[in-house]
């Protein structure tokens, strides 16, 4: 088949498919005799592993390991071992995520309640622990559960989090 066909059957692009031969996770296509690319199942059969592992959040090259398996004459391209290894290793990069965001999710609940309680009569929250304090905080720690920063952030967080407490524990009546 043409490069616009197994484009169109594998729903991407000539020119993706071009990319991903010259990143080697295609193989080379055979010319025919008018100098145009032609393709194979397997050339299908290898996109669509490429494309259901991106969709799941893997970056190209680790999808590499699963084409090779196929490569390597394979019923599917998760049997080998290099991707069994690759699976791995993303379950537990998920899991790092999950934890991250659980953390941020609590912290955040937790502020929630707190300014929920200092809010006003007219809702809007008075006290030293709101205002753009808080909102950099939260927005900072949102980002490093999401990997785009340090661990600082979301000890700035429980910092901020820790001194809405002492505020709140301060003005209970008793």
């Amino acid at each position: 088949m043409r490069i616009g066909e197994l484009a169109e059957r594998a729903g991407t692009t000539p020119r993706t498919l071009r990319y991903y031969e010259s990143l080697g996770l295609l193989p080379p296509a055979d010319r025919a005799g008018n100098g145009y690319r032609s393709y194979g199942e397997e050339h299908l059969r290898m996109l669509e592993q490429i494309r259901t592992l991106q969709e799941y959040g893997f970056g190209l090259e680790e999808t590499r390991p699963f084409v090779e398996c196929l490569r390597a004459g394979h019923p599917a391209g998760d049997t080998c071992a290099a991707s069994l290894a690759v699976y791995r290793s993303k379950l537990a990069e998920i899991d790092a995520w999950v934890d991250r965001l659980t953390t941020v999710r609590a912290e955040v609940a937790a502020q929630l309640l707190r300014a929920e309680r200092e809010a006003g009569a007219d809702g809007t929250a008075t006290g030293p622990a709101t205002g753009p304090a808080v909102g950099t905080a939260v927005r900072t720690a949102a980002r490093a559960a999401a990997g785009t920063a340090g661990a600082e952030p979301l000890c700035e967080l429980t910092a901020v989090l820790a001194e809405a407490g002492r505020h709140d524990e301060g003005n209970r009546p008793t």
